[in-house]
């Protein structure tokens, strides 16, 4: 059976899962989980206890939970395709430093504007949030544009994991405009080359529930509820 992938909306983490996914090109289905609803319910619980996405049941039906971990499964079948590095080279090692600073710096400095938008209300608490939520962007996106200088993709000549990773956290500041990423050309650069590229476009399309074309190996969307019924999950 192909992977699933379940996938969070709207705007989750997961989006640069399932870029990665259709750069890979192998045959995979998506699974479509609205946040906060079925995301923090008992039936999702079962797969994910934590209750985020984004999820990997894999085609030999393991669960794989926190997008780092997807990654590097992902980057493992897609070596042939620079997606990924083998364990122990400095590629690897290089790739997995870029994705820990994706995952922790970049990706942490929205907390505090998410937790403003969703739970802060008005008032001096939520001022206070968005001012250290802006901050914490601003340093990200200076020391990311110096991480990537003049390369074409964040590791250099070829296109990986971290770039699908990326985009997918980049496009939280459409939402909180915590910077003009214009000020980053660096990082500007790499933002248009990757919202043109057909995974992106896809990824974009099937968020958002419109007619998506698949670049890659996509098989088709399950219903979450059908998912529970995969003979994988009760192995």
């Amino acid at each position: 059976m192909s992977p699933i992938l379940f996938y969070g909306v709207p705007s989750g983490c997961s989006f640069g899962s399932v870029v990665a996914l259709e750069w890979l090109g192998a045959p995979y289905r998506l699974s479509r989980i609205e946040m906060p609803e079925v995301v923090t319910g008992d039936a999702y619980r079962r797969l994910n206890p934590v209750a985020e996405t984004p999820t990997l049941l894999t085609a030999d039906g393991a669960l794989i939970s926190e997008s780092m971990a997807i990654l590097n499964h992902i980057g493992a079948r897609g070596i042939d395709r620079g997606l990924g590095f083998a364990q122990g080279t400095p590629e690897f090692d290089r790739l997995n430093q870029m994705l820990a600073f994706l995952n922790t710096s970049f990706f942490g400095a929205y907390a505090p504007l998410w937790y403003a938008l969703e739970h802060a209300g008005e008032g001096e608490g939520r001022r206070v949030l968005g001012e250290y939520g802006r901050a914490q962007v601003r340093k990200a996106h200076e020391d990311l544009s110096a991480m990537l200088g003049d390369q074409p993709w964040l590791l250099g000549a070829q296109r990986t994991l971290a770039d699908a990773y990326f985009i997918g956290i980049a496009r939280w500041n459409e939402y909180h405009q915590a910077v003009d990423r214009r000020d980053y050309p660096n990082l500007q650069r790499l933002f248009d080359t990757l919202e043109a590229d057909p995974a992106v476009i896809f990824a974009h399309a099937i968020e958002a529930q419109r007619t998506a074309v698949s670049a890659g190996g996509f098989a088709g969307e399950v219903a979450f509820d059908q998912v529970l019924a995969d003979p994988r999950l009760a192995a």
